[in-house]
């Protein structure tokens, strides 16, 4: 096991390209980092340069306190693990798992118990003489993660390994892939442009956008304080509410739209203007009640209700024609459309951002 240590990370390919800029990280010994962003983003180059797959055009990549930028993946002492599984079709389950083992000479008393105890670990004894052709989705994946543990490397590198698994199986394998990660407390790097699954794996969550990195942390950390403007929109599902607010002569309010916002937001505006961030869970119908000390309120008009039993999903406008609101409520809301409803939200689950600059505006300031 070994921390990983990314300084100044850059790819340009030929044609002046750039694909990742100046990186920096160390991902703890026997962490588990989940790299996520939209497609095109950088993440899955960055792993590649980790795995070696990729040359670094700039910055240094250390695994395990070695410098391994010019080390063959083979001598990185790292195992990754791919979203098509990579599995040998000719070969059976057990010898799938041996291959990388017997190509690296290890004694086959050892490749024995190292690929029987991985089995065990991942309920695969009884397909070991299957071939992959005869194994589903779920099944592959597991082969190919104990393809991986097999060879007890210091670092896993997972690339979008669930992607070609339906949604159910999705699920019972992020949760098989947590276990397994913490039960053998190995440093993994792991890709995935899925928000949801990322909040739920990490230890460590790197966003990523164009390239670059936006804010590392731990998962609720970035749900709870995102920095910019793309990690507030990315993280969280429905995405947040962002508003572009300016201060009126009545106070904080909509730049488009006939809504008002009443409360107690004591703060300047930048004169390029700002976005009020509000997540549809931290958004609450009320009756007639004032607004939370130091929070706001709004008049809402329902566009639409979705109701999905443990919770209500409310569509609609602030006011009568400002902009786009989602509100997500637990239980059952009465509210048709057309309906002109009160919401509230607590000073406490507010962002405001630099509309120019996209970055975090502290609302304690």
């Amino acid at each position: 096991m070994a921390e990983v240590v990314l300084t100044g990370v850059g790819k340009t390919y030929a044609g002046g390209v750039t694909a990742v800029t100046d990186v920096e990280f160390t991902v703890p010994d026997g962490a588990f980092c989940v790299l996520v962003g939209p497609s095109g983003c950088g993440k899955s180059t960055l792993l590649r340069m980790i795995a070696g797959l990729e040359t670094i055009t700039t910055g240094t990549v250390s695994i395990g306190g070695r410098v391994v930028n010019a080390v063959e993946p083979a001598e990185r002492d790292i195992a990754m693990v791919f979203q098509n599984y990579a599995l040998y079709p000719h070969m059976s389950v057990y010898d799938n798992m041996a291959y990388g083992l017997r190509n690296r000479g290890t004694p086959k008393a050892e490749i024995e118990t190292r690929v029987r105890e991985a089995a065990r670990v991942l309920e695969l004894g009884d397909l070991l003489a299957r071939k992959p052709r005869q194994l589903s989705g779920g099944q592959r994946q597991r082969v190919a993660m104990g393809r991986a543990i097999v060879r007890k490397p210091q670092v896993f590198l997972f690339d979008e390994p669930l992607s070609n698994l339906d949604a159910k199986l999705r699920v019972q394998m992020r949760v098989e892939i947590r276990r397994l990660q913490r039960s053998l407390a190995t440093t993994s790097v792991y890709v995935t442009h899925d928000q949801l699954e990322a909040m739920t794996l990490a230890d460590m969550l790197v966003v990523m956008n164009k390239g670059r990195v936006e804010q590392i942390g731990a998962p609720l950390d970035l749900y709870r304080r995102p920095e910019t403007l793309f990690v507030a929109g990315f993280i969280g599902a429905p995405p947040m509410n962002l508003i572009d607010v300016a201060i009126g002569p009545d106070g904080l309010r909509p730049v488009a739209g006939d809504a008002g916002i009443v409360g107690g937001l004591g703060i300047a505006v930048p004169a390029t203007g700002a976005r009020l961030g509000i997540r549809p869970e931290h958004l609450h119908v009320v009756g007639d009640e004032p607004a939370p000390e130091g929070g706001i309120a709004l008049s809402y008009t329902v566009s639409a209700v979705e109701a999905v039993g443990a919770e209500t999903f409310l569509h609609g406008r602030l006011g009568a024609t400002g902009p786009d609101v989602v509100i997500r409520e637990p239980g059952t809301i009465a509210a048709a459309p057309g309906t002109v409803r009160r919401v509230v939200a607590r000073r406490d689950d507010l962002h405001l951002f630099d509309r120019e600059t996209g970055r975090r505006i502290p609302l304690d300031a």
